[in-house]
């Protein structure tokens, strides 16, 4: 490697790492501002040495405020929706790559239209939808409209797709059932297209906030997302309150970053498991 190609590469590392810290910075004012006394978070808000060191804010929000709460809230529903939608999401998608059936194709395009709207117009139709079955202000009401989504069934159909229909003929031969053939056969060879689903699911539902806000109202409901915007509203607090709102925040991107670092390898690998003809 020449001189000046070293030189520019060096350059070129150098730039990245000052665009990682920039923005990495915020999520280490964050972490490093919860640990502080309100006093000095106020005077001092983005100093990352946090002087003197407390645990006053989580203190606080785990023995003095509804906090566990809305953890346990949250967990109930993310692992309800992100089953659902690892299930049903296959299903349809499985159904609209391999069966044929009239109206496939309006299906289908339904579907892509769906995926178009955004998610802020359908707010009133759904707290209608889950108003008028008498599912308002329960876990049903929270869970139940999200067990499928438009882009999950897309993604899974076109992963079912990538699969050649020969994986199937020898199941269909000795006299599988559709549904074994999908669950025995074709499930497991989607193993990258599921994952995904798991990661974009837990992350979804986790971070949902809008659809929780049309749905429920009784305190004991309350989702992490609810809470923490409350919290940083100032309706639970007063003054600046900095640790105690970071400090939620940064708890609740916990389980998140979790999940995305223990799959992250295994994130739509669509030659992983496919058969070629």
């Amino acid at each position: 490697m020449s001189g000046k190609a070293l030189r520019w590469q060096i350059a070129l590392y150098a730039l990245l790492c000052v665009l990682a810290l920039i923005y990495i910075y915020p999520f280490l004012v964050q972490v490093a501002t919860s640990f502080k006394p309100d006093a000095v978070a106020a005077a001092d808000p983005i100093s990352l040495v946090p002087q003197p060191f407390t645990w006053a804010a989580y203190e606080r929000l785990f023995l003095r405020s509804d906090f566990p709460v809305w953890f346990a809230n949250s967990a109930v529903v993310t692992v309800f929706v992100t089953l659902g939608r690892v299930f049903f999401n296959s299903l349809a998608g499985y159904a609209l790559a391999r069966l044929q059936f009239r109206g496939r194709g309006i299906v289908f395009a339904a579907l892509v239209a769906v995926m178009a709207v955004p998610a802020v117009v359908l707010l009133i139709p759904k707290f209608l939808v889950i108003n008028q079955l008498g599912i308002y202000d329960s876990y049903a009401g929270m869970i139940l409209p999200l067990l499928v989504d438009a882009a999950g069934v897309f993604i899974m159909k076109n992963f079912f797709e990538s699969i050649p229909p020969s994986v199937e003929e020898q199941a269909r031969i000795d006299g599988a059932s559709t549904f074994r053939i999908f669950w025995s056969v074709v499930l497991p060879m989607a193993r990258p297209a599921l994952i995904t689903i798991v990661i974009l699911s837990f992350q979804g539902s986790w971070n949902e906030l809008s659809h929780f806000v049309i749905s429920t109202q009784s305190p004991e409901l309350t989702t992490l997302t609810k809470g923490v915007a409350s919290l940083a509203s100032g309706q639970l607090s007063q003054g600046s309150q900095f640790p105690l709102k970071l400090a939620a925040a940064a708890i609740m991107t916990i389980p998140v970053a979790v999940v995305f670092f223990v799959f992250q390898r295994r994130i739509m690998n669509a030659s992983e498991g496919a058969v070629k003809e």
